[in-house]
Parts: structure tokens; sequence; C-alpha cells
């Protein structure tokens, strides 16, 4: 051991371990809040007699300590039929709960069955053949032992509800409290986005806040069941983080994790298509940050893919990168959509890696990839009526977007939207000067989460769901509407394995920041941004975008003339290019 000499911070309790416990010590830069429930949902009950009593005593903000006296307790008694209760925390959150127990009967411990769900019925569910809640990835049911005088911490994923079932016969509990424990990055909300309409800033901050909770020490797709970094659906979520808090080390976190764990020649997380969005992330990344040095770190890696990638084109110019070939879930059961959505990523990469090569003076990359872009656009995909695809090849530049949006991405409405892909559907219809239907769009697809209880959005949503469908946060029985989590989903999200926590469905955040405040980064570094406000059926919007110097704020109202009259505040290292009436 390690010891003597003054302590001067809280690293000094390295000097008390063994410097070879020390060295190999983690720093975890996340928080930890006590949450108090807002509502108890649901408790059972036992004929005349309560199964739970005073559980409102859950409700009151309590001190997360256990003491020696049991003064006003919750208690759950066991006679004869099991005591169980469902408490809503209000909003979904990351992290789990402390019971705080003051007294159990067997005075041996007695067993208590914890259930997390993101809705109220996932909370009621069971797991096991023909149920779809699972505990994937993180435990959310499971059974643990209290004793008397203890706070038991349980669980860690994400959640909204907690169910609680005394499991012991003829057994009683004393509560002091039930806490959730919210586990989170302390960063600050430097972007906002403020408008006459208050559901479209609902759902800014909403898409916001999906991203903040998956914001752990690396970049999460979904808290309850992918915890895992995904490169492709990380495109969206940091096209959010760029727009809500800036720099985030968990960015380069990501990107430097997944690429040290996918060595040339793999694909990421086994899907070609993902090491292509990988690289849109490197440059957009070096586009917000300008940082030459963290790119130069990437040269190896990006010109051993780039050669990957040349060698999967065919003689026709297409793209025959080897399985699995994925472009998002609800587009992956017709090859032919596909392959028009994997040829239009790949065009975009090989112009971005065009790019980036350009700043790391790699000629021959570059003109590789000048090469590879004559060559891959030669071939021509069918979209099929896919809105998922068609968007994709209008950002590639493979379809005229007026054509393309008269065609379908105008149609239907959010009929055929994506969470996913959401953020680029909404971009190729914007390139189109589809303003307004794109802001219809975002109410009806977006807002009908919301209005089905969503406090974030799913990994997936389908506006046909919202028909008879009850909201997340109520229980449904025999008043024939439907449980939206339960019943819906397919592929690998399926009923309550659904996750409603997904980062890769806030692209509208970035979308309203980009398209309706206008701001788009025009230099690395943002150096210079462009603003081109185009407000649709709006009478104002402002807001805030941060830069790597310091938050550029903007204000755009309509005047009685249909002109928009515009208030930029920006550092002096920024060039602000403003371009007035861009609806015009």
């Amino acid at each position: 051991m390690i010891l003597g000499g003054p302590k001067k911070d809280r690293t000094d309790i390295f000097r008390m371990m063994d410097q070879r416990i020390a060295e190999k010590s983690r720093e975890d830069n996340r928080k930890r809040v006590f949450l108090t429930p807002v509502r108890v949902l649901w408790q059972s009950e036992n004929g005349d007699q309560s199964s739970v009593e005073n559980s409102e005593i859950l409700l009151e903000n309590r001190e997360p300590q256990i003491s020696l006296q049991a003064v006003n307790p919750c208690i759950m008694h066991n006679r004869g039929k099991e005591a169980s209760i469902l408490l809503d925390f209000g909003c979904e959150i990351h992290g789990g709960a402390v019971l705080y127990v003051w007294q159990e009967t067997k005075g041996e411990g007695v067993k208590v069955r914890v259930r997390f769900g993101e809705s109220a019925m996932e909370a009621m569910s069971e797991i096991g053949k023909d149920h779809t809640a699972t505990n994937d990835h993180a435990l959310r049911d499971f059974t643990t032992v209290v004793h008397s005088m203890s706070m038991n911490p349980v669980g860690e994923t994400g959640f909204r509800f907690l169910r609680l079932d005394l499991l012991e016969p003829n057994a009683s509990l004393v509560l002091k409290a039930v806490k959730g424990v919210l586990v989170y990055k302390d960063i600050p909300y430097r972007g906002s986005f403020r408008s006459s309409d208050e559901l479209l800033n609902r759902i800014w901050d909403t898409g916001a806040y999906t991203v903040h909770l998956n914001m752990q020490n690396y970049i999460w797709d979904g808290i309850k069941r992918d915890r895992l970094i995904w490169a492709g659906d990380m495109h969206p979520e940091i096209t959010t983080i760029q727009s809500v808090f800036g720099f985030d080390d968990c960015v380069p976190a990501s990107l430097d994790l997944v690429r040290e764990e996918t060595p040339l020649p793999g694909w990421m997380n086994g899907f070609p298509c993902y090491s292509m969005w990988w690289i849109l992330s490197q440059h957009d990344w070096f586009m917000y940050t300008g940082d030459v040095e963290y790119l130069k770190k990437q040269r190896e890696y990006l010109i051993g893919l780039e050669q990957q990638l040349s060698g999967c084109i065919g003689e026709d110019g297409k793209d025959v990168t080897p399985e699995v070939r994925f472009v998002d879930w609800p587009s992956s059961e017709d090859r032919d959509v596909v392959d028009a959505g994997i040829q239009a990523i790949h065009i975009l990469a090989a112009s971005k890696l065009k790019k980036l090569f350009h700043i790391l003076e790699e000629p021959e990359m570059e003109a590789l990839c000048e090469t590879d872009l004559e060559r891959l656009k030669q071939w021509k995909g069918d979209y099929k009526g896919s809105k998922q695809a068609a968007a994709l090849m209008v950002l590639a530049g493979m379809l005229d977007a007026a054509d393309t949006n008269a065609a379908l991405l105008g149609r239907g409405g959010a009929e055929g939207m994506s969470t996913f892909m959401g953020y680029y559907i909404l971009s190729a219809r914007a390139m189109a000067g589809d303003i307004q239907g794109c802001l219809d769009c975002v109410r009806e697809y977006w807002g009908g989460m919301l209005s089905l209880g969503a406090t974030t959005f799913w990994e997936d949503f389908d506006i046909r769901w919202m028909e008879n469908g009850a909201p997340i946060d109520e229980l449904t029985g025999d008043d024939g509407r439907v449980d939206v989590h339960g019943a819906y989903g397919k592929y690998c999200y399926k009923g309550y394995r659904h996750s409603l926590c997904h980062g890769w469905a806030s692209g509208v955040t970035p979308w309203l920041t980009e398209h309706i405040l206008g701001i788009r980064v025009k230099e690395p570094g943002c150096r210079k941004l462009e603003i081109a406000p185009r407000l649709g059926d709006l009478q104002w919007v402002e807001g805030t975008f941060p830069t790597p110097y310091g938050d550029v704020f903007v204000s755009h109202r309509k005047k009685e003339n249909g002109m928009t009259e515009s208030v930029i505040e920006s550092p002096k290292e920024v060039d602000v290019v403003l371009i007035k009436d861009a609806e015009d």
C-alpha cells in the first residue's frame, strides 16, 4: 500500500491503493441524481384488505438515507396474494432505483421482483415463451433480496415505470422510500430552438433529451436494449450532438472505439454501409471541430477503408459490398431498395472522403475517390416507393430533389417515414423547397409519438399505430384500446423489446436547427456559417447554435410585408453569411 502524505484532492484516494490498481482505474464522468416518483399508477388489492398501505408517501421527497425509526412508512403485505405496486417517474430516464427498507418480517431477507418499463404495460409484462419482453443487453426484470435497515440499488437500464412485487409468502416489507437514480452526463444544452409553435419546441427538446440519455461514456443507440456503439446509427446522433451540445468527448471516443474494434478488412458492426456512415461522421465532425490533428489520426484507416471500398464497385458501377446489406429495418425486405440506398450512401462516403483526403494532402487517394465517384454514378438504382432510398439518392445527387419530392417524398404526409431515416427524408424534401410539407410531417410523425405519451423518441414508429392507441403511460385492459408498445414492432424490435429511447430517432432536432433556424456549417471549425431561415407557417423562430468559439444566437420574425427580419449575434471568430428570405 502507498500511505502517508497530506490529502490535496479526491484523486489522493488512489494513494491508498496498490499502484497496480490505481494505474488501471477509469474515471466515470457521469452524474447520479435521485428522483422521486410522481405517481402511483397501480397497486394490488386483496379483497377488503389492502396489499399496499400508505403508498402515497413514496411520492414525498424524502431523504435518500435509511434511518433507524420507521416513521409513516409504506407497507407491502402478502396476505395470500402478492403485494405489488407500479410507480411512474414522469419521464424516461437512464439508470436504476434504490429501495430504502426499514424492515422486513422474515429477519433473513425477503425476495422482491423488480420490473422496469419504458411503458406502463412493459413494466407489467412477463418474460419467456410467447412474450416479447426481454432482458436483452440490460436487466430490467429480475428478483433481488432486501434486508432490514438497508439501501438497495437495483438495475441500470432505460425506464419510466417501476413495478415491485413482494414474493415471500406471508411477508411484509416496510419501505421508507423508492428512488429512481438518473445516471447521465452533466453537460449544458448550448443549442436551443423556440418558435411560435409550441409543439415544434417540444419536438426539438425531446430529440435533444433522447440523445442526451444515450450520451454515456460512449454514444449508445438505446438505453434499454441497444447499449452498443453502432457506427451508422451514430451519424444522426452526432448531428444532434453538434446542434445541441457542441463538442463532447463521447463522440471521438465512440468513433475511435468502433474503429479500433474493427480492424480492416472488417466492416463496422458487420455492415459495410456502417463503415461508410463512419466516414460521413468523420467528415461532419471535422467540419464542426476543425481538428486537423484528430483527423490525421484517422489517416491510415481512411486510406485502407477507401481502398477496400474501391474494390467493391462492379464493372457497371454498382456497389457490391458483401452482406450484411442494410439501410434501415422498414426497407430491409426489398433488395432493390437496399441496393439503391447503399449506392447512395457509397457515393456520399466517396464524396466526403475526397474532401478529407484533400485536407490530409493525399492526392492519390483524392484521385481514387474521384474515379470511384465517376464509376458509382453510372449505376441508377430503383427506389421502388421507398422514401428512405429516394431521400438518400436525392442527397447523393442521383435524383432531382423537386421531381422526387413531387413523385414520392411529399406524398402521404408522414406515411412511410422512418425514425432512423427521418433526418435524411426531411433534408431531401428541404432541398426541393418543401419546407411547409416538412413542418406538417414533423408535427404528424414526431408529434404523433408525443401524443402517445412519449418523452423520448422511439426506435420505430408508424402513424397507423395512433388509431385507437393508448398512451404509453396508461394501462390497457378491457377498454378496447391498443397497447402500442406491446402490440406493434417488427424485426428485432417486436413488442416490448422495442426501444422507446433510441438516439437515431433524434434527427428532427438538427433538421429544425439547420433548415428552420437555417444554420449550416460551411467551413471547418464553424469558422463560417450560412444562415438561411425558412419559416413556413411559423411567425417567428429563435435559437442558439454552439460553435468551438462560443454560441451563435439567431432570431427570425416575419414582418407584415411577408419578409423575414433577422437578428444575429456571433463570436468574432465566426464569419456569418445571412441569406435573406431563403424561401423566396
